[in-house]
């Protein structure tokens, strides 16, 4: 099969090709696997993350965790799926199942847990394997492009709402609005119809895009708001923004972080203004990684609402094209790979 593989970290703006085609043998699925055909594969910021080292993969590694597939074959002690049926596979690829967190249906803390693309070999590839209690199946209402998006993009995007606690009529911030942003604001519309949402975003077309969507404000991130807000989603790959975001909140509300990890000076968090930045009961959520619970609501809840991302599609073999744009800040959407 033909796989784009990185074999070793580096920094994309020294080396905009990280990725090599390959030739690998197809994988074999073990008893409780599904052996996938690849039909598309959403690109992440995550990875870019992955490759530079931020969230060190095993190397050598195919990466990508956004995938839709159609089931080759499965193992002799699966059966939730059959052959021909379509997929997907998001960022948990597995977790222990038996820890307290695990238990809880909290697996995305569990100490066992493992990512697609990260720790197992994911979707940059014509066929990969998951561990069928890892696969979704897909509603017939999204193609396989736009299902891909969801199940990163639009997943971890639920899961920040959700943590947020916000009701309806409080006002929403985003800052970022990339793959997941624009997601949110879509879920936020329909799940609040009374809260006003504000964008704050590095470039004009983001902005743009932000008030095509529906916010009703959106500036560049240095720029205040012209009210407080009850919360805010930072889906950003830098520091700065989270500490810009802190003075946009109102008393008592809630900064969620969705990231993995921070790009930038680590001490700038340090550099808070105890006055200005976290008194009055603010508080910081992180996000880390999703369960399965999360994917499945979110993709119940995507076809309720008729929710399809922005998408733009590349073939595989242009991952590092698509990697470098997303890395300069070329963004509409999500990008796609679509898998021959």
């Amino acid at each position: 099969m033909k796989a784009m593989v990185l074999k070793k970290l580096c920094d994309l703006k020294v080396d905009p090709c990280p990725l090599e085609l390959e030739e690998l043998p197809v994988p074999v699925p073990g008893s409780r696997d599904l052996l996938l055909k690849v039909s598309t594969c959403g690109v992440c910021h995550t990875e870019l993350d992955e490759i530079e080292g931020r969230t060190p993969p095993r190397l050598p590694v195919v990466l990508g965790h956004q995938v839709v597939g159609r089931v080759v074959s499965a193992g002799s002690d699966t059966g939730l799926f059959r052959t021909g049926d379509r997929v997907g596979v998001a960022w948990i690829f597995s977790a222990c199942g038996a820890c307290k967190f695990c238990l809880a249906g909290n697996e995305n803390l569990c100490p066992m847990f493992t990512a697609t693309g990260r720790d197992a070999d994911g979707g940059y590839a014509q066929y990969m394997v998951v561990p069928e209690a890892f696969a979704y199946s897909i509603p017939e209402y999204f193609s396989d492009a736009e299902a891909a998006p969801l199940l990163c993009a639009g997943a971890i995007g639920y899961r920040s709402l959700r943590l947020t606690g916000l009701r309806n009529g409080q006002r929403l911030g985003l800052t970022g609005f990339g793959a997941s942003g624009h997601l949110v604001l879509k879920m936020a519309r329909f799940r609040y119809p009374d809260t006003a949402i504000f964008v704050f975003a590095r470039s004009a077309e983001e902005r743009a895009f932000a008030l095509e969507l529906g916010a009703v404000w959106a500036g560049d991130g240095s720029e205040a708001a012209p009210d407080k807000l009850d919360a805010i989603i930072d889906t950003t790959p830098v520091w700065e923004p989270v500490v810009q975001a802190l003075t946009q909140l109102e008393a008592g509300g809630r900064l969620v972080i969705n990231a993995i990890r921070k790009e930038g000076d680590k001490k700038s968090l340090l550099d808070l203004d105890y006055p200005v930045h976290l008194w009055l009961e603010k508080e910081i959520k992180s996000v880390a990684n999703i369960t399965r619970r999360d994917v499945d609501e979110f993709l119940s809840l995507a076809e309720a609402m008729c929710l399809k991302p922005e998408v733009q599609l590349f073939g595989l073999e242009q991952a590092n094209e698509a990697l470098l744009q997303l890395k300069t800040g070329r963004i509409r959407g999500a990008k796609v790979l679509v898998i021959d």
